[in-house]
C-alpha cells in the first residue's frame, strides 16, 4: 500500500476508516445498475451512465474497504492497481470514460463508442468479482 500512502501524503487521499454500510451500499447500488445496463430499450448513452456509475461506485467501495477516501473522481480509478489488483490497460479504459462522463457532464457532449461501451460493461462486472472477493467489512 505505499502507492496510496504517497497519495496520502499529497494530500490525493485521506485515511478514514472502512464503513460496513457504506461499502455494502456502494456494492448494492453497483449491482443494481449494472444489472440495469441490460435492460431493453435503453439508449447506449443511458448504458454508458448506468456502467460508468456502477463502476465507480465499485471503484470507490475497494478505496473504502481498504481505509481510504478521497474527493477526487479519477482517482478511485487510479488506484485500482493498489485496491484491486487491475491491471493498468484496464483503469485507463476507465480513464477514458471517467474524461468521457465529464465531457457529457460539463460541456453536454457525449459520444458513445460501442467498443468501450462495451468494455467498460465487461471491466464493470470484473470490478464486482473483485470487490465480492474482498469480502464484506468486519465490524
Amino acid at each position: 500500500m505505499d502507492a496510496l500512502e504517497n497519495l496520502v501524503r499529497i494530500n490525493k487521499l485521506n485515511h478514514q476508516p472502512a464503513n460496513r454500510i457504506e461499502f455494502i451500499g456502494l456494492v448494492a447500488t453497483a449491482t443494481t445498475k449494472l444489472k440495469d445496463v441490460n435492460l431493453k430499450g435503453l439508449s447506449a448513452e443511458s448504458q454508458f451512465s448506468l456502467a460508468y456509475s456502477a463502476a465507480h461506485s465499485l471503484s470507490l467501495a475497494a478505496l473504502r474497504w481498504h481505509g481510504y477516501r478521497t474527493d477526487k473522481r479519477y482517482l478511485v480509478f487510479q488506484c485500482l492497481p493498489h485496491t484491486l489488483g487491475l491491471s493498468k490497460s484496464k483503469w485507463l479504459v476507465l480513464d477514458k470514460c471517467h474524461r468521457s462522463r465529464n465531457l457529457a457532464e460539463y460541456e453536454g457532449h457525449l459520444e458513445i463508442d460501442n467498443l468501450l461501451l462495451e468494455e467498460l460493461i465487461a471491466i464493470t462486472h470484473e470490478l464486482l468479482d473483485l470487490v465480492n472477493d474482498l469480502g464484506v467489512i468486519k465490524e
